[in-house]
């Protein structure tokens, strides 16, 4: 489901798994889709992870993630998405 209007913007969020992210969603009234889509009626984004190198020794989960929708709306919900996922951590 995309509307010509949308618009697209892709965030990077590492420390965070897909299925916490997936949950993180769900809580700003996302519906999942698939195991990598979940979908709204104003916006939609797509998720996949990847382990990335920190340093040396240390690796991390990166979680990535294409929102898509009305700018008006998206631009709020990464805000507030990445909010809580910064407080995954503890």
């Amino acid at each position: 489901m995309t509307d010509e209007s949308w618009v697209r913007r892709e965030r990077s969020f590492r420390g965070i798994s897909k299925r916490l992210a997936i949950k993180y969603l769900e809580t700003l009234g996302a519906t999942p889709v698939d195991d990598d889509r979940v979908e709204a009626d104003d916006w939609a984004a797509d998720l996949s992870a990847q382990t990335v190198g920190v340093g040396p020794s240390l690796t991390l989960t990166q979680v990535d993630l294409v929102f898509e929708g009305d700018p008006d709306v998206l631009d709020p919900l990464i805000e507030e998405f990445a909010q809580k996922a910064l407080r995954a951590g503890g």
